[in-house]
């Protein structure tokens, strides 16, 4: 560490320990009579208000990674980077469509995860196994990937790059997650919650100041554009072709205006059917609270536009891409270098420190979501079905551990090129729930075994394609696109098709036959409900299906 700011180390390490403190003392903010319940622990009693799910849906979503990684790709590939703004344009309109049904019915029979509403839904053990199977593996690189932006952010800063011994190197990033483990274990979801507070206003501070200071200390925005655009405009001597594009143009670096509009879409439905985005829904009080939040959340795509333009400013910073470049072309290292070169030693502080941060929250909350979704349709549903609310909320405690310690070493073992290229597989994972789960808001058309082999064939369609993506300096999982029909296109999105396409064949085929379909314990009306959380008929410890055969008998859609 003898090549690390004391100034920058020191205001990173105080405000750590700040949100440590608040992360502990979460859990006797509007503390319940009994924390030991996954309506408490896992969504924070049900009884967040707008404001504070506004913040808590923003620390979720906008993550380290997406702060270290839009930039990296503009910086490494130019405008294809900004991708990533239109779909978080496109998703909230989406979202609003669908999202509020998912809330009522979930609130009026005590759903606690995704998986818990397929499980009533279509009565299907095997589909909600599936679904909870998706939801986790997406998750485990993604955590993982929180980790990846501290490691950036830590070796700018140079805490334990000087010692040859691999332990003291990553010993910095196992105390702030067992730090983070620990109180996610004693807070829940309030943790992340009060905690996203302190994120977002760092996040907004550094980002606001240095889009009006770095260009002062980079001849200008005009001067970064021409910069930008000349650089993209080379020839890449690797591969023959440009560096990338300033502007996106049919033909470039191999990714039309088809596969950006397709990398959008697919991105934006697939956003919020990662559980830890319904999680942080789920904790909304009231169906009002969730569409007032689609309405403000936007407000989060303006600061994500404004971020990525960092990736222009690392072109036309020369000090920053050397540095880049001496670091083995690791782009990830764009906004950290560019930070500490331009940035007085305090101020590099508060940015590291927000970056830092901004990866505990989304890690907490990815944890929690993981574990209620092993909790719920995994522990509860095939090895201890009357398992009360205590050991259900234990149970998902301990498993939170688990999931941290297991996105660590993920982190820590595997190169870190490999680690990012397999996450674009979260995407193409998770949008294989679109049919069971959006579909599944809106009709009970589909049969629960056509769902099943469509969702297994996307998989296998989308794993197998993702792996046989190669580039000059990797053979496989190196990006998320594939040539159909002479276009470039997102896998995700080709491979949720075949998975719809299968899905509406078999429907027809199996309801032909006359094969009998799960019972659906939902009534249309309670997709519109909007009940206080005392007011659920089913208690939400009593697991997916509890109480249905109190309810009358179902009728279509």
């Amino acid at each position: 560490m003898s090549h690390v700011n004391v100034t920058t180390f020191t205001i990173v390490v105080a405000l750590f320990i700040l949100v440590t403190g608040v992360g502990f003392g979460a859990a006797r903010w509007r503390r319940a009579a009994d924390m030991m319940h996954l309506d408490e622990w896992g969504l924070g009693g049900r009884a967040f208000g707008t404001f504070i799910t506004w913040f808590l849906l923003g620390g979720d979503l906008y993550t380290a990674y997406t702060f270290i990684a839009v930039p990296a790709l503009v910086f490494a590939s130019g405008s294809i980077g900004f991708f990533a703004v239109a779909y978080t344009i496109l998703v909230f309109p989406i979202v609003l469509i669908f999202l509020p049904r998912l809330w009522s019915v979930s609130r009026v029979h005590g759903y606690v995860t995704p998986a818990d509403f397929i499980r009533g839904r279509y009565g299907s053990r095997g589909l909600a196994l599936a679904s909870a199977f998706t939801g986790i593996l997406a998750l485990m690189p993604y955590i993982a990937l929180q980790l990846v932006g501290i490691q950036s952010v830590l070796s700018v800063m140079g805490v334990g790059v000087s010692s040859g011994n691999t332990f003291l190197q990553d010993l910095p990033l196992f105390i702030a997650f067992l730090v983070l483990a620990i109180f996610t274990y004693v807070s829940g979801l309030r943790a992340p919650a009060m905690i996203a507070f302190i994120k977002d206003t760092l996040i907004y501070l550094f980002v606001l100041v240095a889009i009006f200071y770095l260009p002062t200390r980079l001849g200008g925005w005009s001067h970064i554009f021409s910069v930008a655009q000349s650089h993209f405009a080379a020839t890449n001597p690797d591969t023959g072709k440009p560096f990338g594009t300033f502007v996106p143009a049919t033909g470039s670096i191999g990714a039309t205006r088809f596969d950006f509009g397709a990398l959008a879409v697919g991105s934006a439905v697939a956003l919020f059917l990662y559980p830890h985005a319904i999680t942080g829904t789920l904790a909304a009080k009231s169906r009002n609270t969730v569409k007032r939040n689609m309405i403000y959340l936007p407000t989060y795509s303006v600061l994500l536009a404004l971020i990525a333009l960092f990736g222009y400013m690392a072109v036309a910073d020369p000090v920053t891409s050397a540095d880049i470049k001496k670091a083995g072309g690791n782009s990830q290292l764009a906004v950290p270098y560019l930070f500490q070169h331009l940035f007085p030693s305090w101020f590099t502080g508060i940015a590291f420190a927000g970056i830092i941060i901004g990866a505990l929250v989304p890690a907490a909350i990815m944890s929690i979501a993981a574990a209620n979704l092993f909790t719920r349709n995994i522990y509860k549903e095939f090895f201890q079905p009357d398992a009360t609310p205590h050991l259900q909320t234990r149970v998902s405690q301990w498993a939170s551990l688990v999931v941290k310690i297991g996105a660590l070493l993920f982190a820590v073992e595997l190169p870190h090129t490999f680690s990012i290229d397999l996450q674009l597989l979260g995407g193409i994972w998770i949008l294989q729930l679109a049919p069971m789960l959006i579909g599944g808001l809106f009709t009970r058309w589909f049969h629960r075994w056509a769902l099943l082999a469509g969702w297994f064939a996307g998989m296998i369609y989308g794993t197998i394609a993702a792996y046989n993506v190669a580039s000059p300096t990797t053979s496989h999982w190196a990006g998320s696109s594939d040539i159909v029909f002479g276009h470039t296109i997102y896998i995700g999105l080709s491979a949720v098709i075949i998975n719809l396409v299968i899905s509406v064949v078999l429907t027809l085929v199996l309801r032909a036959f006359k094969v009998p379909a799960g019972i659906d314990e939902t009534l249309p009306h309670q997709y519109t409900a909007d009940p206080e959380p005392a007011a659920a008929p089913v208690p939400a410890g009593a697991g997916a299906g509890a109480g249905a055969g109190d309810l009358p008998a179902p009728s279509p859609d």
